[in-house]
């Protein structure tokens, strides 16, 4: 009996989006302009793939890597996906992709000082026991840490700050401050922020002792808005199948869904656990990993060199994946949005995102351009015997 695995690759997008000026984005390619900013990458294996052919068929591009090295064996279809929902955010981008587009836009706060409403602002002050707020502005969230680090120690205030995306960021020291007290302000933020719209109140729990030398933990929390309907993980786990989610998946999801919740951070770790389930997932199951690192550490903070290292490092592992797949498991490679790493400013960009499936039994070819990411979703519930209200599935046995 099958079982499906999928990686998500966070902000990995091949450009070509045919509304990306609407977006502010014209003309981003995350995969591509690696390719043109750091010269030798090397992905074999995601070549052997079909990566390459999906990217310059969306982007309309010829770029040419190389396949030396590559060492994953098995049949592969791949192809590329145009997005429906009205956003370019992390919550959109998995919603849609397991069957559920988001048609209502989010809310969002400004970006200068002050982003919040004061009203807000003293509502969650006085839930929380605070005596006021750091930042109130859009920040990235690593540099925000070293300018008012110090301060909020001093202070004890919380540093709170938000993006492009539909976010509110909460920031605050594990030791001076406390990790669950900083979840226990997250948690009456989101409450307090229901009748905003906002998609996601995000903990950013961080430690040092002077600025320069403030890190973040991997203790971060995603507190967000539960999907409108049934996503692909509801669907698979009301059918009694196990969904295993690896890394910020089940927050993303709201835990909705989720059979078993597994954390890890960084992609060496994101890796460990994803083939570690894989060698232990009961057949039927689902395990979905998201890879944040591609987003969080390199594509906001322009990272040319990070985000191709990163993207070696991916390729490098999936030989191990291929050796463990039983007979009739099924893996998939996507993205819930772009990221490039030389755009300006920090924010996501409107991209198609790759779509490459893999393994004993997939029937090789190129799949086109895909209409929605729901596709995937379809595609993964038709592998488990199962149906989505969106989407059309391209799975096909060869």
């Amino acid at each position: 009996m099958p079982r499906v695995i999928v990686l998500m690759m966070d902000s990995f997008g091949v450009g070509g989006a045919p509304d990306a000026a609407a977006f502010g984005d014209e003309g981003a390619d995350t995969l591509g302009h690696i390719v043109d900013k750091y010269g030798d990458l090397k992905i074999p294996n995601l070549v052997k793939l079909g990566l390459l052919e999906a990217a310059n068929e969306a982007s309309g591009n010829k770029r040419r890597l190389a396949l030396d090295g590559a060492k994953v064996n098995l049949p592969a279809a791949y192809g590329h996906c145009l997005e429906v929902s009205k956003a370019k955010d992390t919550s959109s981008g998995h919603w849609e992709l397991a069957g559920v587009p988001v048609e209502k836009p989010w809310g969002y706060f400004r970006p200068e000082f002050p982003s919040f409403p004061e009203e807000l602002i003293q509502k969650i002050c006085y839930r929380a026991g605070l005596k006021g707020i750091l930042g109130n502005k859009a920040a990235s969230g690593t540099v925000i840490i070293q300018e008012l680090g110090e301060e909020h120690i001093r202070s004890g205030m919380p540093i709170c700050y938000t993006s492009a995306d539909s976010c509110f960021q909460i920031a605050a020291h594990e030791k001076y401050f406390g990790l669950e007290r900083l979840y226990d302000v997250c948690q009456i933020a989101f409450e307090e922020l229901k009748p905003y719209n906002i998609a996601r109140v995000i903990a950013r729990p961080f430690e040092g002792e002077k600025s320069g030398e403030f890190v973040r933990t991997k203790n971060r929390h995603d507190y967000s808005v539960r999907p409108p309907e049934k996503t692909l993980l509801d669907v698979v786990k009301e059918s009694g199948k196990k969904v295993i989610a690896i890394g910020k998946i089940s927050d993303i999801y709201a835990g909705c869904g989720v059979s078993e919740k597994i954390l890890a951070s960084g992609l060496q770790e994101l890796w460990d656990k994803t083939l570690s389930a894989v060698q232990t997932a009961p057949d039927n199951s689902l395990i979905f990993t998201n890879f944040v690192d591609f987003d969080m550490l390199y594509g906001h903070r322009r990272d040319v060199a990070g985000y191709a290292k990163a993207l070696e490092y991916f390729d490098a592992r999936l030989p191990e994946l291929a050796a463990i797949m039983k007979k009739d498991d099924v893996a998939l490679v996507v993205a819930d949005h772009g990221n490039d790493p030389t755009a300006k400013g920090t924010d996501h960009t409107r991209e198609q995102i790759p779509v490459i499936m893999f393994g004993h039994n997939i029937k090789a070819g190129n799949l086109g351009q895909r209409k929605t990411f729901a596709d995937v979703g379809q595609t993964v519930a038709n592998v488990l015997g199962l149906k989505l209200r969106c989407g059309t599935s391209f799975y096909q046995r060869s």
